[in-house]
């Protein structure tokens, strides 16, 4: 059993003992302890109106059950709450400033297996919440300071099934979604949801960009995921032979709760996640108007400089942040960036939401390969070719994680180091990224070369230096 209490909220396996894993006790308590946080800043912020939080979950089989504890803590509070019911991660985000919300919470896990669920938090404007508001919801919570309110001002609760016809209308709507164009290269689609919620959104959202021909493949919302929820290549065997059989034009998949997009050639070739974000970017950059803004992208330490190379070729500036959403939001707002995510498949348009949104990114895909007026494989090789190999070693309660990373730091000093986020070192046409994971009890290694041995390489060298570093500890 598992329970990881993070600044970005609270990641668990269902069942176990109470403080080893997500449990209904520890739902109730970090549920609690973000309610009671709400209206302590609420308070402050001089609103004295009764706060409104909105939820939604992924399809996973303990969404329901998680649910239903979460509204009635809620409700204990004194806090209304709107339940979205299944929905997506960006259509939560979008929800809560249209119902002028005090927050929202997103029961998901995101990418992990079945057995793990997890309470994402926003804020009022349907962004995750930052590290010092999220340190202070989890004070709360141990130190178990929650008031509340008494019978006569429980919270009321109401379910609201419309947004993520909302959330589709809002797309439609952006400039730069191109129906007619979509609608006229007859694209045929197959979509992947791994049986998710996905699998409701993403034909939704197809039917509505006039794609006409929809093949769904785990499109059943059942949360019996078909395979490994991670839309990593090795996760895909089933939508990657569907394509190569089949005259499938792209194959789309997303994670259970839809922020992260992976594309599928029509050859059956993997586009590759990271490089999704940098599609989309391509075409934004290409097709923004001349209203002045700068052409700026954000992505993180772990992200290809493919979209660098992007960026600098339209003449905007790319800046490099932290991992995690709420770090590539805040160096997107610093730099007035027109695009940005990261290079797991997550997409942040800006003119949309602060946040990871995989259906705008279909939208924005599909428009830019509409108008190439080629396949998507084509579209790929327009790109600078550059390889990532990701790795992750597993971690035991008695390996000291920084003190690892501080003697891998020095035993490279002579490269240019970046520390904002873990251990990046640079090499001359190579890169390695460590960093101890938030959400699962492992160290993630990426590296990026020009040649996907070279980056294999790389990353086979430092793990063969932390495995080193950590038997000499013992």
């Amino acid at each position: 059993m598992a329970l990881i209490k993070s600044i970005s909220g609270i990641r668990g396996t269902i069942g176990g003992r109470s403080g080893e894993g997500l449990t209904p006790l520890d739902v109730v308590k970090f549920t609690a302890a973000f309610g009671q946080w709400l209206r302590q800043r609420a308070t402050t912020l001089g609103n004295n109106t009764t706060p409104t939080v909105v939820i939604g979950r992924d399809a996973r089989l303990s969404g329901e059950m998680v649910s239903r504890i979460v509204s009635a803590t809620l409700q204990g509070l004194g806090i209304n709450v709107v339940d979205l019911g299944l929905s997506t991660t960006p259509t939560v985000e979008l929800a809560v400033p249209a119902e002028n919300a005090a927050g929202g919470i997103i029961l998901t896990a995101s990418h992990n297996p079945i057995q793990w669920n997890a309470l994402k938090l926003l804020n009022e404007k349907g962004e995750f919440i930052s590290g010092d508001d999220g340190a202070e919801v989890l004070a709360i919570a141990e130190a178990e300071a929650i008031d509340f309110a008494e019978v006569r001002k429980l919270g009321s609760y109401r379910t609201d099934d419309t947004y993520l016809q909302k959330h589709i209308d809002q797309i439609l709507a952006l400039p730069l979604v191109d129906r007619v164009a979509i609608a006229a290269r007859n694209f045929r689609i197959a979509v992947d949801a791994v049986n998710s919620t996905g699998g409701i959104a993403v034909p939704m959202l197809l039917q509505a960009l006039g794609v006409e021909t929809i093949t769904k493949l785990h499109c059943e919302p059942t949360g019996n995921f078909a395979h490994n929820p991670e839309p990593l290549p090795e996760n895909l065997t089933d939508i990657i032979n569907l394509t190569r059989k089949d005259t499938i034009d792209l194959g789309i998949v997303v994670d259970p709760d839809v922020d992260r997009l992976a594309l599928i050639c029509e050859d059956g070739s993997p586009f590759g996640e990271e490089y999704t974000l940098v599609a989309v970017a391509d075409y934004v950059l290409k097709n923004r108007p001349a209203d002045g803004r700068s052409g700026n992208t954000v992505s993180n330490l772990s992200s290809t400089v493919a979209l660098r190379d992007v960026t600098r070729k339209a003449g905007g500036e790319h800046f490099a942040s932290a991992v995690g959403e709420v770090n590539v939001v805040e160096m997107m707002k610093a730099n007035d960036a027109v695009i940005g995510g990261e290079g797991n498949g997550g997409v942040i348009y800006p003119d949309l939401h602060y946040g990871r949104d995989a259906l705008v990114g279909i939208a924005l895909f599909l428009s830019h390969l509409a108008k190439f007026g080629k396949s998507a494989s084509i579209l790929r090789r327009t790109y600078p070719s550059y390889y990532i190999s990701k790795n992750k070693i597993e971690l035991t309660p008695t390996i000291d994680v920084d003190s690892v990373l501080e003697r891998i730091k020095a035993k490279y000093a002579r490269n240019p180091i970046n520390t904002i986020d873990g251990v990046k070192i640079e090499f001359d046409r190579e890169w390695v990224h460590l960093r101890k994971s938030n959400t699962e009890p492992i160290i993630r290694i990426y590296s990026e070369s020009d040649t996907l041995s070279t980056a294999e390489h790389l990353a086979s060298k430092i793990i063969s230096d932390i495995k080193e570093v950590i038997s000499e500890k013992r």
